[in-house]
């Protein structure tokens, strides 16, 4: 859902009940439901099946980040290491590691960066989701991601302004409070 959408569903008034008229009656009942599901956020009937570049990326980045994988690896280089005298602690035998190491570390940045970038558009899609259905908030919150940095500092500036100001407040109660 767009925020544009987003914002006028928004102000339509409540969430709709759910009909079978198909999607175009679902983008327009408001905010999502509890019992929404991704193939709701789509404008199509079905949810598309995740490529299998994604797949593989989560799969091996959840592989990477398991103890057992930490002790393979950790497993593999004391190998190596016993093995130095054994071959003399030859060019060839620190070319093996050093190769096999940047490898795995160079195919690895692209995965995690997937798997990261991924991570991070979901958690703004629910961020902005948040945003939205809340009374009160300011939707152009909802798509700060998508600000030039100038637009996004003073922003933020903003909202350092009103959190110390909010602060000031705060204190002043409790003295207040203590005061009694």
């Amino acid at each position: 859902m767009s925020v544009a959408t987003a914002r006028q569903t928004r102000s339509s008034g409540p969430a709709r009940p759910k009909t079978n008229a198909g999607p175009v009656a679902k983008r327009d009942r408001g905010p999502l439901a509890p019992d929404d599901t991704a193939s709701d956020l789509k404008t199509g009937t079905e949810k598309k099946q995740t490529g299998w570049f994604t797949c593989f990326a989560q799969k091996t980045a959840q592989l990477a980040g398991r103890p057992a994988t930490f002790i393979l690896a950790t497993a593999v280089i004391v190998i190596w290491g016993i093995t130095g005298p054994i071959f003399g602690y030859s060019d060839t035998w620190q070319l093996i590691i050093n190769t096999g190491t940047t490898i795995v570390t160079f195919l690895m940045v692209f995965l995690i960066q997937h798997t990261q970038n991924r991570d991070s558009l979901a958690f703004q899609v629910k961020l902005d989701e948040l945003i939205i259905a809340m009374q009160g908030a300011r939707n152009k919150v909802a798509a700060a991601e998508d600000m030039c940095d100038a637009d996004l500092e003073a922003l933020h500036a903003t909202f350092r302004e009103r959190a110390a100001e909010t602060l000031d407040t705060l204190e002043q109660r409790r003295a207040t409070r203590v005061d009694r």
